[in-house]
């Protein structure tokens, strides 16, 4: 006769595998949900609270399907994307009845789903909260909030209210954890920049601390950065409104880029807006993504993966990232591993590749200038069925040797940049790039291309002066690819392939020197 325990063992083990919760020791199920927000058909008008309520509540009848189904798939966390409740494209004015009041301090302690008479004008909030609470996940969304100021706060604007751009986390009991007010706005002139960057995160009993920032964010130092090496953070959690600009900044080519550089997992919603651009997200280790990138059907997407728990330090040289590189290759579900032979040399007390041409063997090749992202890069041509290049401006050198498996009628460039970016925005780019031209023409080289045939090996390098590095590896239907290796070696960071998965897009050194902004 079976003894009761050993009953109930059965009873537990049996609900653990119909509610879809059992996962592997070390491991947590994440969920993040692309949403196609229902917008105001005039966000500058004026409107009454009641009517931004009822548009919100329809985007939150969305999320509350989605939390539902995450959960019902044993997902732990779920995230949702940037403007997804309220939109965008309001004035200061226009968008005040969308905004919730909510306590930007560590002391409170709240939880407005079980207590909504403590604040007014938390409508959003609560109906986040219950989310969480009904069915036990820890919820992520993004909304707009709002909060009185005194005029003698010298940072406090003239109609005496602060609006912010804010993330808001809950856990399974509904209890609000965490708060994060967008520091790097992107033309939003309805909200307010915090008087200082906020390093906000939470604790989750199954994965440790999770950070938060929002889209732009991405791109600066601080509070992404900063938040990552201060605290010694392995989870991150992102809600982004990204508009996709090829060939180095689309949402799932910088956000796998960005996961890959720190060895972070990151959990990344998107908008889903195909008209504007605006598509990409995904669930992230620093070898593996689990992602949605669709411009040409309308609709939102629930993404759930498990993933491994990140415990490993980050450190800058090749020996650490590539033991992280390789423990995390046989955490992750249907990951199919790549060689690790590098076929990058370098000679000892070398500061330069050995492959690089020797003097009187270079290959002549035309230099030439092309606009690419905004910026005016200097490319050479990568013809031909193999070849090394090298091509310099200001004091960043870029190498690539590279051979095709078949030869095909397309132009691919290797670019370099060492400069300013200033348009949508402001700050110091280095990058080496091989790209697919968008025609068979010097001046396509930079277009946004998004289908490729050429299956290239290749080893890209550069000289690079910040140790912020994003690889990006972008193949043909915008999907993702992985590096053999990677890494600093002799003061050059390099990134090699044998053969890409599909055609090639991109390969890029992407480098933010955060300190010449």
């Amino acid at each position: 006769m079976v003894d009761l325990g050993w009953k109930l063992f059965i009873c537990f083990f049996c609900y653990q595998v119909v509610s879809g919760r059992v996962k592997r020791e070390g491991h947590y199920i994440a969920a993040v949900y692309e949403h196609e927000s229902i917008l105001s058909p005039n966000p500058t008008a004026l409107v009454d609270r009641q009517s931004a309520l009822e548009l919100m509540g329809r985007n939150l009848d969305i999320y509350e399907q989605q939390a539902v189904a995450a959960a019902r798939q044993g997902a732990q966390i779920i995230v949702f994307p940037e403007d997804g409740i309220h939109g965008f494209n309001f004035t200061r004015s226009s968008i005040y009845p969308y905004l919730d009041f909510v306590m930007h301090s560590e002391s409170v302690k709240w939880n407005p789903c079980r207590e909504p008479y403590l604040f007014n004008d938390t409508e959003v909030l609560q109906r986040l909260s219950c989310m969480a609470l009904k069915n036990k996940i820890f919820l992520v969304a993004n909304l707009g909030t709002k909060q009185p100021c005194e005029h003698t706060d010298p940072h406090c604007p003239s109609d005496g209210r602060y609006q912010f751009n804010t993330n808001v986390a809950f856990n399974a009991d509904g209890m609000l954890v965490a708060t994060y007010r967008k520091h790097n706005l992107y033309f939003e002139y309805a909200f307010d920049t915090p008087p200082e960057p906020d390093y906000k995160f939470f604790d989750t009993p199954f994965a440790g601390k999770f950070g938060m920032f929002t889209c732009f964010d991405i791109l600066f130092f601080e509070p992404a950065v900063n938040l990552i090496r201060q605290y010694n953070l392995k989870q991150i959690v992102y809600p982004t409104a990204w508009m996709n600009q090829l060939p180095l900044l689309s949402a799932v080519e910088f956000q796998q880029a960005f996961a890959t550089a720190f060895n972070i997992n990151i959990l990344a919603a998107n908008i889903h807006h195909p008209s504007l651009g605006m598509t990409g997200s995904g669930i992230y280790t620093p070898v593996k993504s689990f992602i949605y990138h669709n411009m040409e059907s309308y609709g939102g997407r629930l993404i759930v993966a498990e993933i491994p728990v990140i415990t490993t330090d980050y450190k800058n040289n090749v020996e650490s990232n590539e033991r992280v590189r390789e423990n995390l290759h046989h955490s992750c579900k249907t990951f199919i591993g790549t060689s690790l032979d590098d076929q990058v040399c370098f000679k000892d007390g070398e500061e330069t590749p050995s492959r690089v041409p020797e003097k009187g063997n270079e290959q002549f090749l035309p230099v030439f200038y092309s606009e690419m992202m905004y910026d005016n890069f200097t490319f050479v041509p990568a013809w031909g069925e193999k070849g090394e290049l090298q091509v310099c401006a200001n004091t960043l050198c870029c190498y690539l040797n590279y051979q095709r498996a078949v030869l095909t009628d397309e132009l691919y460039a290797l670019g370099v940049f060492d400069g300013l970016h200033t348009v949508h925005g402001t700050y110091y780019v280095q990058a080496c790039a091989l790209v697919k031209c968008g025609g068979l023409n010097f001046s396509t080289c930079g277009e946004e291309v998004t289908h490729a045939t050429a299956l290239i090996d290749f080893q890209l390098w550069g000289n690079m002066s910040t140790p912020y590095i994003f690889p990006l590896l972008l193949t043909s239907g915008i999907t993702l690819d992985f590096a053999d290796h990677m890494g600093w070696k002799n003061n050059h960071y390099f990134i090699s392939k044998n053969r890409t998965s599909f055609g090639l897009l991109t390969a890029a050194l992407y480098g933010r020197w955060y300190e010449k902004d």
